[in-house]
């Protein structure tokens, strides 16, 4: 997955950036040429950061997991490199230019072996939640992997476990199983993005089999969609 091949980048016009008037420089991808590349291309895209989890050193560089988006579409990175002094400078709707490798991880489409750089700090897009109810389950709902979304409408099935089989302790990932027009589906706290002190990881914590709420999330994927929630509205 991680091999060092290169895709070779024809030269493209500067493309709008519509939500904040920026254009993409030349040696970047649009999303469309992004979701077209093949798995282990080499990429470099320039998108806006919105969250992302715990800064950490590994192997003596640091790295973080980072959602980011642009109007068109979601990326996650996965340990991007990053120094702790930029990581601290990231806010959400900073633009960044990250150069790595598309990959592929049951399903999730990410881009790992990659860096980052603090590109433009005026020129901000901060992703609104998109509403997903309607295709929820459907195959449409692959296009909007990574992207900051919403599903309405989940009526909680049982309590949420600590890990995905219930192993864990407080502190672990959160997993929450919902039921949306009689179909089951697993959302998930990632507990490096919302951790055991978060208004989102109590939220959970607290829900009762037949609750009825709304969440707010990153469209994560593992062997299906597997949203990393962020928000929590009881109905």
């Amino acid at each position: 997955m991680k091999k060092t091949l290169s895709l070779i980048l024809a030269a493209v016009l500067a493309l709008s950036f519509a939500a904040c008037g920026t254009t993409i420089p030349e040696d970047g991808m649009t999303y469309a040429e992004y979701s077209a590349a093949a798995v282990e291309s080499e990429v470099t895209v320039y998108t806006y950061f919105q969250a992302a989890q715990s800064w950490w050193e590994k192997d003596g560089q640091g790295v973080a997991s980072i959602y980011t988006q642009d109007k068109d579409g979601g990326y996650f990175l996965y340990e991007c490199k990053v120094s702790e002094d930029d990581y601290k400078k990231l806010v959400p709707g900073t633009m960044i230019r990250v150069n790595g490798y598309k990959a592929e991880w049951a399903g999730e489409i990410e881009i790992s072996d990659c860096s980052l750089q603090i590109y433009d700090t005026k020129n901000t897009y901060v992703a609104k939640a998109e509403d997903i109810t309607s295709i929820y389950g459907t195959d449409a709902l692959l296009e909007k992997q990574n992207k900051f979304i919403t599903v309405k409408g989940l009526t909680v099935e049982a309590p949420a476990t600590y890990k995905w089989d219930g192993s864990g302790s407080q502190g672990d990932d959160l997993y929450l199983k919902v039921n949306l027009n009689g179909t089951v589906y697993t959302m998930v706290v990632e507990s490096y993005l919302c951790d055991k002190n978060s208004e989102t990881y109590k939220a959970v914590e607290a829900l009762k089999a037949g609750d009825k709420i709304d969440i707010e999330g990153f469209l994560y994927w593992y062997n299906g969609a597997q949203p990393h929630i962020t928000k929590v509205i009881s109905k």
